[in-house]
């Protein structure tokens, strides 16, 4: 016998056993839950159309960083370019190969960065959204930091204002992935430490 058989067998033997009223008093009395409807109501977990009362885990700030940075990501790719290709001709050799290297990975980087960060908020997937925080963390934070600070680049103030929104979205997205991935790993957490426990009734 299941768990839902034996929720239906407990309440029927708990209805049959509770005290009845007379007569008069009983059809004056509200109707009480029918048995379905009080399993119904009790969501048993077996039941798969009962058991749709997870909260949801997908982070809102989150997802509309993501959403802003999405739309913003051509116009910094082509404010980008065009400031590379001006300034290109009067850096030294090695700083044109760093800024060339470092606008690919950046270009690259991002397009994978939001795909991930898409796919663990709105699917609440662990791995995908550790693999945007990792990505964010270890790719985008230092290259727009080194952007942003080394004096030898040549910065022009189109360039400056640009990575400076992306660093403010990229440490918003930072703050709420992180948040998010508490949530859902401590979910995940939960959810298996009850398989474990409900695991030897089952068998």
């Amino acid at each position: 016998m299941d768990t839902f058989d034996e929720h239906r067998l407990w309440i029927s033997q708990w209805d049959q056993a509770r005290p009845r009223l007379p007569g008069p008093a009983r059809r004056s009395q509200p109707s009480l839950l029918s048995l379905d409807s009080l399993l119904t109501f009790l969501m048993i977990p077996e039941q798969g159309a009962f058991s749709k009362t997870e909260a949801v885990l997908s982070s809102l700030p989150l997802q509309m960083t993501l959403c802003f940075n999405v739309y913003y990501f051509p116009f910094w790719c082509l404010s980008e370019g065009i400031m590379l290709a001006l300034k290109y001709s009067l850096l030294p050799g090695y700083y044109q190969f760093l800024l060339a290297a470092a606008f690919l990975i950046l270009a690259l980087a991002e397009g994978l960065r939001l795909y991930l960060g898409y796919i663990g908020n709105l699917q609440e997937k662990v791995p995908e959204l550790a693999g945007f925080l990792l990505l964010s963390f270890l790719i985008q934070l230092p290259l727009l930091l080194f952007l942003l600070t080394d004096e030898h680049i040549i910065r022009l103030p189109l360039e400056t204002a640009v990575h400076t929104v992306s660093l403010v979205f990229l440490a918003s997205e930072i703050t709420a992935a992180f948040f998010a991935l508490k949530v859902m790993t401590t979910q995940l957490a939960t959810q298996f430490y009850l398989k474990q426990f409900q695991g030897p009734s089952k068998a």
